[in-house]
């Protein structure tokens, strides 16, 4: 490998973790990647084993072989919830981002801070997904587990714990617990005080690029951020004009503001961003590329994509009518219900496979420009959109989406965002 400094990202995601070393000139010099397995216990569950997830970084990371590291930088699935005791013990198997489980809390949570107060302090509204609530489950439901709990992080800031011993997040990443003040870019002490958490259990909180701390062998590790604002970074939306387009599992709009804004609603995300000083609002449909997977595994199993997207192709777009609601896992954003589901509407004799695999393209497409005609209303005004995941690599897909969505698409060379970002 190269004498020049290399830089490594990790990302600590759902399925596993991916580490890439890039050189000065931001070309990928090695890459590697260790999967891992998730649990789910019950209907709505879904969790993960910590250690896991520092087992898969320690290999990827032995993995690229690189040497003359000058610096790592993380990034990582949000939301989850890792509970560690005094000796930094972990509790319980993490309860991740898609878990659905804590409903009922994100009721108390509206209930005892009031819905447009909770809008004002964090620029969202209790969701499942979300890290307090979480919390709250714990204390309702495991009480055992809730009083020896000591320390609260996130699996990318488990994995910085196991590399350099400090306890510490980004304030990209910390927007999303539900806990955070985003607008002044600290933990909320309204928040934490409403709800009964202690402050002393949360990690310091910093600007994406600080170094959170050293590797046993004195490498800086940045605090980084989480995987849609990294990945955001790694396709080049890290100032306002372009927004940041993923057609993965689930659907991502992303766009930097030009200052704090929340909607009233709260019917997209408002975050801080990576860049510091910056924020960005983001709406995230859950079942994306995820739609035309669950298609093909019921109706077309062993059929490749190529297949099904070239006979989609054959359709006239609008397939004769025929709409699809991509709801199969509930919705979060514009439309917060995980009890939503989906359908096809509009079915006839005239129908094929065909057409409904192009009412699926265009479902998720149309579902996307929710988000965006919301962006557009605290005032993002997009010129290009920098589109990553699966769902990228076809090209149907992306005019369906372009043309939905009103604004060109580029697709990116590096597929690995979230690391490339982090890097």
């Amino acid at each position: 490998m190269a004498s020049d400094p290399i830089l490594v990202g990790l990302d600590v995601g759902t399925t596993g973790a991916k580490a890439i070393a890039i050189s000065p000139d931001g070309d990928v010099v090695a890459r590697a990647e260790e999967e891992y397995a998730l649990s789910t216990p019950r209907p709505g569950w879904a969790e993960q084993d910590p250690e896991d997830w520092w087992a898969a970084a320690e290999r990827a990371l032995m993995g690229l072989g690189a040497r003359g590291i000058a610096g790592i930088g993380l990034s990582g699935q949000m939301h989850g919830l890792v509970a560690l005791d005094e000796r930094n013990r972990v509790l319980r198997p993490a309860i991740l981002w898609n878990d659905q489980r804590t409903a009922a809390e994100c009721v108390e949570i509206e209930e005892r801070i009031g819905l447009e107060r909770l809008i004002e302090l964090t620029g969202n509204r209790a969701l499942t997904g979300f890290t307090a609530p979480k919390l709250l489950w714990l204390r309702n439901n495991e009480p055992e587990v809730f009083g020896r709990i000591a320390h609260v992080l996130l699996p990318k800031d488990y994995v910085r714990l196991r590399l350099t011993g400090e306890h510490a997040i980004d304030v990209a990443d910390a927007s999303g617990t539900l806990l955070f003040d985003v607008a002044g870019r600290r933990w909320s002490d309204e928040v934490l005080a409403a709800l009964d958490i202690p402050a002393e259990w949360l990690p310091a909180a910093l600007e994406s690029p600080a170094v959170s701390g050293l590797s046993e062998d004195k490498v800086p590790v940045a605090a980084g951020a989480g995987d849609q604002a990294a990945g955001a970074l790694g396709v080049g939306v890290g100032k306002e004009g372009p927004v940041s387009v993923v057609l993965g599992t689930s659907g991502v709009v992303l766009a930097v503001l030009p200052e704090f804004a929340a909607d009233p609603q709260a019917r997209v995300h408002a975050f801080c961003h990576a860049v510091p000083g910056a924020w960005h609002a983001m709406g995230v449909m859950l079942s994306a590329a995820g739609s035309l997977r669950w298609f093909r595994d019921a109706f077309a199993p062993g059929e490749d994509y190529a297949t099904l997207v070239g006979e989609a192709e054959r359709c006239e777009p609008g397939a004769e009518g025929l709409v699809f609601l991509p709801y199969l896992a509930g919705e979060r954003t514009p439309h917060a219900d995980p009890d939503a589901r989906g359908a096809f509407v509009g079915l006839s004799l005239r129908h094929d496979r065909g057409a409904m695999v192009r009412a699926v393209l265009e479902g998720v497409a149309y579902a996307l420009r929710d988000s965006l005609e919301l962006l557009r209303e605290l005032g993002v005004q997009p010129d290009v959109g920098r589109v990553s995941g699966g769902g990228a690599r076809g090209g149907l897909w992306l005019r369906i989406v372009a043309s939905v969505l009103g604004i060109p698409l580029e697709r990116t060379a590096v597929e690995e965002g979230a690391a490339y970002g982090a890097a």
